[in-house]
């Protein structure tokens, strides 16, 4: 059941889902079977392999919740054959827990109470005749004895009998979360006396908008203020009610589930009354609960994805290379930290200078930068992005100028996470003679020669490129970046005699104790000449060989292939290609000539099908080929260093650091990022950022406003655009207007749902007078 309803979902074969649910269940990773098992899931990627890893996690959760389920209710003795087709038939959660509500173990209600009072056939008589008259009917269950001391609390007694029973109602409940879903408000107003505390959430003082439409950021933001004692949320099942005190239309369809209608009979009242009560104590409640938490689970849901997209584009960023770079970790008073690291990441020198204030070594600062400069022959420098960049980037501009025969590269970088790995047990590791406000700048200077290297070794949220990450559920946020690392490190490949144990515990098959090993085992025999010599390291299995082998790379090894992403197990294939080519393998590698003349068909066999062997020719052609983009740099404007330099009209260069579902975020050098709204980020309409731009792009910016007291740029990459006058903001004149707003906006829904009856609504004025 569970491999048909995936294939279902994915459009799939309902083998391709068994073949890739076993290969899963082996223990196979992702990127694994994705690569090397093509044949075996008849080309599902890896896209589709993560859709279906996390469909199975869940769709088995349900099962497992089911069966649960089923024998709590048989337990009881209450399990009818009808009741167990509703359960099996359940497909998600929330209707498997709503079967279950009036089952579930719980306190005593009132509800039970009265049952145990012995007003039950009372309920059932008030709810089945509506002809009787509720005071004579009730007048025969007074029963001292048992806490019914009159009339009023027989009928009380049999209200929450009726109460609850509509309360745990499946089908009622499933009739009003779809109307609640499609017509429901959340209304957002501050906190009584937060108004000045409250003033970064001022978008949601007087905030209403439709549950429908609410966009994962304005939730998250919400119910941050409400956990922070700022505002209070509420949902609004009828917005489109003027009047206070109106029955609400959910009173309606729960009046209409059980066919209760006014027609001025004796209980008719008392029904309605029970209807209300319904609503308004239970129901209601429930449901406010319920949609608010679904809400959050999506919001986070959608968060979480929108880090992890940003995540794979900051780690899939181009590297500068193997080159020697200078990483300084600026710093005012406590000065400037240098270190200078050569082509394999290695420390070879470190210095603190103090250029800025209050020591203002200006000059000298300039001089022992040249001198470091000249003598490891400097290529590229690296400067972190916090505190001081700005005018540690003039003082290298200045240097650079005053020595021409200087040739290196000057790139800001950002710093995020960096000095979370200083004080990292990995960088004591690492850099055990190092002082900790050094190993930041050795970090800044990695992570320009090789992004994906050194960011893994950081702790994702630390990086810097999501919203409300500590807003969300840490063990889901946390699965879902490590799987982007375990994707992106697989797609780049790893060099087997360099990598960190950070690296490697990524890669396919291994975890951070094999990962360790294998570096012990490189730090102890040396480096490691083929891939064979895997296998002598401790606890590294056939299994582990078989699913890292294909990711790890060995250079100017004794095997060339060694140094691709041919699998060892398909060396026989290439042996066989070579042969038939009548060269040796070292001369099939990278001869583009002669593999466009080969057919794939020609090498396929029992074990190695047509995906494979094509593959097997694109990587013989260009062995080890690396996916991420050239390298490149953005261009901060001189002079433009703080935000009170920003005018509106400049035009400024500026990196993508954090892409968002309502615009781009983008840093020009001035310690604040700015926000380009997605209706400004292009002249047509998108509805998803990363259409036009993704984290780490290069990008042209025109500024319209600046609010300096909340620390806010607003940007546009429509060059056309020009700046709103005063009190007009985020209104360019040069093309549409945005259509959304800024994170914290204010949105009022305007859908409308049909009004009641007035023969209904005057039923429930009366029991409401009564």
């Amino acid at each position: 059941m569970i491999i048909n309803k995936i294939a279902n979902e994915l459009a799939v074969n309902a083998a391709q889902v068994q073949a890739a649910v076993k290969l899963l269940d082996e223990g196979a990773t992702v990127p694994f079977i994705a690569r090397y098992r093509k044949e075996v899931t008849q080309g599902l990627d890896d896209t589709q392999l993560r859709n279906l890893e996390q469909r199975l996690t869940y769709l088995r959760e349900l099962e497992d919740r089911r069966r649960v389920i089923v024998k709590s209710i048989d337990e009881q003795g209450k399990l009818t054959d009808t009741l167990r087709e509703q359960i099996n038939s359940a497909d998600n959660k929330t209707a498997l827990e709503d079967l279950y509500l009036p089952y579930k173990p719980r306190r005593r209600t009132k509800g039970q109470i009265a049952i145990e009072a012995g007003l039950e056939p009372l309920a059932d008589m008030l709810f089945q005749n509506p002809d009787k008259d509720p005071e004579t009917e009730a007048a025969a269950y007074v029963d001292a004895e048992n806490g019914v001391a009159d009339t009023k609390a027989a009928l009380e007694g049999a209200r929450y009998i009726l109460i609850e029973r509509f309360a745990e109602d499946a089908a009622l409940l499933g009739r009003i979360r779809q109307y609640l879903q499609k017509n429901a408000h959340i209304t957002s107003t501050v906190a009584p006396g937060k108004e000045n505390e409250a003033v970064k959430y001022k978008d949601y003082f007087a905030h209403s908008e439709k549950l429908s439409k609410v966009p994962s950021h304005r939730a998250l933001a919400m119910f941050r203020g409400r956990n922070e004692g700022m505002l209070h949320i509420q949902l609004n099942a009828d917005p489109q009610q003027d009047e206070p005190g109106q029955a609400s239309h959910c009173e309606q369809i729960i009046a209409e589930h059980y066919q209760i209608m006014q027609r001025n009979r004796p209980g008719d009242n008392f029904l309605a009354q029970v209807v209300q009560w319904a609503w308004k104590i239970k129901i209601s409640l429930h449901m406010e609960t319920e949609l608010f938490s679904a809400l959050r689970e999506q919001a986070e849901e959608e968060a979480i994805n929108v880090f992890a997209r940003n995540l794979n584009d900051l780690l899939m960023a181009a590297p500068a290379g193997a080159k020697t770079t200078m990483g300084l970790d600026p710093g005012l008073r406590t000065g400037v930290k240098v270190a200078i690291v050569d082509a394999t990441g290695k420390v070879v020198a470190t210095n603190t200078i103090f250029p800025h204030a209050p020591q203002k070594q200006w000059d000298k600062s300039m001089r022992t930068l040249a001198t470091l400069c000249k003598q490891y022959k400097v290529d590229l420098i690296s400067i972190g992005n916090g505190t001081g960049s700005r005018e540690t980037d003039k003082l290298i501009g200045e240097m650079l100028k005053a020595n021409s025969e200087l040739h290196a590269q000057k790139i800001m970088v950002s710093e995020a996470g960096a000095s979370v790995y200083s004080a990292s047990e990995l960088a004591s590791k690492e850099l055990p003679d190092l002082d900790v406000s050094l190993r930041g700048a050795v970090s800044i200077a990695r992570r320009l020669q090789d992004p994906l290297a050194e960011l893994v070794k950081i702790e994702p949220k630390a990086i810097g490129v999501g919203q409300y990450q500590h807003d969300v559920s840490q063990s889901q946020l946390g699965k879902s970046l490590d799987r982007v690392i375990e994707d992106c490190v697989n797609a780049v490949g790893v060099d087997l005699n360099t990598a960190s144990p950070a690296l490697l515990s990524y890669v396919s098959g291994l975890n951070r104790t094999l990962a360790q090993n294998i570096v012990h085992f490189r730090d102890n025999q040396g480096a490691f000449a083929d891939r064979k010599a895997l296998m002598k390291v401790e606890r590294l299995g056939p299994k582990a060989f078989e699913q890292a082998a294909g990711f790890l790379r060995i250079a100017n090894g004794s095997n060339p292939l060694d140094a691709s992403a041919v699998h060892p197990e398909a060396y026989p294939v290439v042996d066989t290609i070579a042969r038939h080519s009548e060269v040796a393998v070292n001369d099939l590698i990278g001869n583009t000539a002669l593999l466009k003349t080969l057919s794939p068909e020609t090498f396929t066999n029992d074990e190695f099908g047509l995906p494979t062997v094509k593959d097997i020719l694109n990587e013989l052609d260009k062995p080890g080929r690396d996916p991420r983009p050239e390298f490149r740099t953005a261009a901060f404007k001189e002079g433009v260093e703080t935000l009170a330099d920003l005018k509106p009209g400049m035009i400024l260069e500026g990196v993508v650091s954090n892409v968002a579902n309502f615009g781009a975020f983008v840093d020009v050098g001035v310690h604040q990022d700015g926000l380009v709204h997605i209706s400004a980020l292009t002249n047509k309409f998108i509805s998803d950022p990363r259409d036009v731009v993704k984290a780490g792009d290069i990008v042209k910016v025109k500024v319209l406003e600046v609010d300096v007291a909340r620390k806010r740029i607003s940007f546009t990459m429509r060059l056309d655009d020009t700046p709103a006058p005063a009190g007009n903001a985020n209104k360019p004149k040069g093309g549409q207007k945005p259509k959304g707003k800024q994170a914290g906006s204010r949105s009022k829904g305007q859908s409308q749902n049909q009004a009641m009856g007035n023969a209904f609504a005057d039923a429930f004025a009366k029991a409401k007078q009564k």
